[in-house]
């Protein structure tokens, strides 16, 4: 009798006719999903039916499955759009079947399994044999809330929810998801309405009503509306899974390469901290930035709040001349921005007086600063904004807002933007130094850890004084401009990385769980005030006074610090680091080969171009893949871009041959260089027999005068960073392969 009953309800009929009449109570105030009554096939969606309730099922794609109740059973989609991009491709039709106790759904990834009394729901993968999450009790509501609650695995770690000060990973915790206006630790002004579990799924609630998400045992999600819709998604390891998420609110946007410089924003005109300024003044600070030799890319002449501008076309002009590039900041909406952008405007920020309201009209608020100066120009959009939603990514920096600069505000911003790229943010920052408060030191401290974010500013207006990095004078005006220059010597392979993102939706800036999620020492605490950029740079901020940072966390492989050269063995914790003012505690990978611009560069636009440098550390084998197109303009959507393969082979250990295969850059756009020379700075611990590239044997340079003089050759250094051999080959063409091999040297580590 009971299988006979289960074939009854298993019955699927068209549109319009159930199975079984319903059973369940009528819709309440409060209550949960009961008895499956009836299913319904509806195109490639599916209706489940639990008495006045339902719930449809639908495939957006195959990596991701939508579940929406309706308590009433009319269901209703606020965000229609807004959130999830609209996909052009159809929805995927699943195959269903009856397993007795559950209805299965599946695709060639993933498998939902509704189970029938009471209706719960459970994810598996596309075999249905391996469980990724499951319900514990059935989908509950209030007269204004929605609730999930979901099993939690015994090492089950949690990440996402957008941009949570002072936070990235959740188990045992809970965040608010909610536009809280609160910039300091503790605080989510750019939270998102997604979480990724390490069980390889994440989690998009499709709304823009506030939440919270608990990550106890069991969790607990949780938002204020009376309707419930989830997209769940599914990848690759966690990698996966934010790509996978990514593509259903749009990738992170790809940002012009000034965008990645250092940015300066101040009010010019009327500004009541500084007396009566014009809007032309702001060219005399581009002007001492190009006397400091300071790198920096744009800059925000108005703050909106008062203080506006004048003289547009002229500032605009006079920043360009020292390679900058013109944007405002707007706290009452985007009234003349079609004007603004014609005569030169190509950087936005939004600001909480108009985007305040945070959500959709935040997220309303972003794509049209984005789209305006798409729409004006041939550049790509670059807006900046404190306030967001899932998708803003696709438009914006997420700027974390007014804070006071201190190493406190140090400490909690490292778990801050790292945690973010759990859920696809590429681009989230803060001011260097915060925009009040902070001191010579601190600002120091804060501004040599965000040479390696992708974007970062110095805010002026409403400081006492101005806060440019040369302001406090000898010895900081130095050091800040070592990791400036730093900072802009590394843009191409910052570039690379934002273009990955573009693509993929990962960002540079990595906790170590993303790079390393099978050691249980990267899931918390002691991982917790460190970073990778990209995978190649492991940085850990000094985030107190003293001149030593302990504990700082190297995961398994070989470790070289950037300063010295010394190795390290992971996975291994580093206690008393030294690490005075002018020193960043800093590692590279063993088997990293980094793509930099030559020493003295200031600006993308006066670079030499003809020169490209390779910094080495040879173990094994590693490499790295450079994306390089014009850097400003939508031509790369065209195809216009190129991509060129450096791959580096040595022993794992002992003295050997290391050899180094500079790869054709492949694809084309407008300034590619035809021909370029290539040096090289390979991490050796002994000079090699000789260096050869596939043209013959290069000379051996007696010192460092002879080498730098010389239009090639090679010349180890035993005092650099713990032997390092030099190397400049003659001019390459782009789209040939060359070859540089050096004999019988020591390569890195034990």
């Amino acid at each position: 009798m009971r299988r006979l009953a289960h074939l009854a309800l298993g019955l699927l009929v068209s549109a319009g006719a159930l199975a079984i009449p319903p059973t369940a109570s009528a819709d309440a105030d409060t209550g949960r999903l009961g008895d499956l009554t009836g299913v319904v096939e509806d195109g490639a969606a599916t209706v489940l039916k639990a008495g006045a309730a339902a719930v449809r099922v639908s495939f957006p794609n195959p990596e991701s499955v939508r579940v929406q109740l309706a308590p009433d059973g009319q269901f209703s989609d606020p965000a229609a759009g807004k959130i999830m991009l609209p996909n052009a491709a159809p929805p995927i039709a699943p195959k269903r079947s009856d397993k007795g106790d559950y209805r299965a759904l599946s695709t060639g990834k993933l498998t939902l399994r509704a189970y029938e009394r009471p209706l719960r729901f459970a994810l598996y993968d596309a075999a249905d044999t391996r469980q990724i999450w499951a319900e514990t009790a059935p989908l509950s509501w209030t007269k204004d809330t929605t609730t999930q609650v979901l099993g939690r695995g015994g090492q089950e770690q949690f990440f996402g929810g957008g941009e949570q000060n002072g936070r990235f990973s959740h188990r045992d915790q809970a965040i608010k998801i909610f536009a809280d206006y609160n910039w300091n630790d503790g605080g989510a002004p750019n939270s998102q309405p997604f979480y990724l579990s390490s069980n390889g799924y994440g989690v998009l609630r499709n709304t823009f009503a506030p939440g919270e998400y608990s990550f106890k045992d069991p969790v607990r999600t949780t938002h204020k509306e009376r309707r419930f819709d989830a997209v769940y998604v599914v990848g690759d390891g966690m990698k996966g899974v934010i790509s996978a998420y990514t593509g259903l609110v749009g990738r992170p946007f790809l940002p012009p390469i000034y965008g990645l410089e250092l940015g300066d924003s101040d009010c010019y005109l009327h500004n009541a901290n500084r007396g009566e300024r014009r809007t032309m003044d702001a060219v005399k600070i581009a002007e001492e930035y190009t006397k400091n030799r300071m790198p920096n890319g744009w800059m925000l002449v108005n703050d909106g709040y008062g203080c506006g501008y004048e003289n547009l076309q002229q500032v605009g002009e006079g920043l360009r001349k020292h390679n900058m590039q013109l944007g405002l900041w707007t706290e009452n909406g985007l009234p003349h921005q079609a004007e603004e952008v014609k005569a030169g405007v190509r950087v936005r920020k939004l600001d909480v007086a108009w985007v305040g309201p945070g959500y959709e009209f935040a997220l309303n608020g972003c794509d049209t600063a984005h789209r305006g100066i798409e729409e004006n120009s041939d550049a790509r959009g670059f807006v900046w904004t404190p306030v967001s939603w899932a998708g803003a990514q696709r438009c914006a920096v997420l700027w974390s807002g007014d804070q006071s600069g201190s190493h406190e505000y140090i400490r909690w911003q490292i778990p801050t933007y790292a945690g973010s790229t759990m859920s696809g943010i590429a681009y989230n920052t803060g001011d260097v130094d915060g925009i009040f408060g902070g001191s010579p030191q601190t600002y120091t401290r804060d501004l040599q850890w965000k040479a390696f974010l992708p974007a970062v500013m110095t805010m002026d207006g409403w400081a006492p004084k101005d806060k440019q990095p040369w302001r406090y004078g000898e010895p900081y005006t130095a050091i800040n401009r070592k990791y400036l220059e730093l900072k802009e010597k590394l843009l191409p392979y910052t570039y690379s990385y934002a273009v990955e993102a573009h693509r993929t939706g990962v960002g540079q800036v990595r906790p170590l769980v993303l790079e390393y999620p099978n050691d249980p020492n990267t899931w918390g605490d002691k991982a917790r005030y460190e970073f990778l950029s990209g995978k190649d740079f492991l940085v850990a901020p000094v985030y107190d006074k003293p001149e030593v940072r302990n504990g700082i966390y190297l995961p398994e492989g070989t470790w070289i610090d950037y300063w010295t050269g010394k190795t390290y063995t992971g996975p291994t914790t580093v206690d008393g680091y030294k690490a005075p003012l002018d020193t960043l505690p800093l590692f590279v990978r063993a088997g990293a080969v980094v793509p930099m611009w030559p020493d003295g560069t200031t600006s993308w636009q006066t670079r030499d171009k003809g020169v490209l440098n390779l910094d080495i550390y040879p173990r094994g084998e590693g490499g790295f893949t450079l994306i390089e197109d014009d850097g400003v303009t939508r031509a790369y959507q065209r195809g216009k871009q190129a991509s060129q393969q450096f791959q580096v082979r040595a022993p794992k250990s002992g003295k050997g041959d290391v050899e180094v295969t500079i790869g054709a850059s492949v694809g084309d756009f407008d300034g590619k260089q035809q021909w370029r020379r290539y040096q090289l700075t390979v991490h050796a611990g002994s000079r090699p027999d000789a260096v050869a590239t596939g043209f013959g044997p290069l000379p051996a340079r007696t010192d460092r005068a002879d080498f730098d003089r010389s239009p090639n050759g090679w010349w180890f250094d035993p005092n650099d960073r713990g032997g390092v051999v030099h190397v400049k080959t003659d001019n390459v063409l782009t789209n040939a392969t060359a070859v540089v091999r050096l004999t019988n040297t020591t390569v890195l580590g034990k």
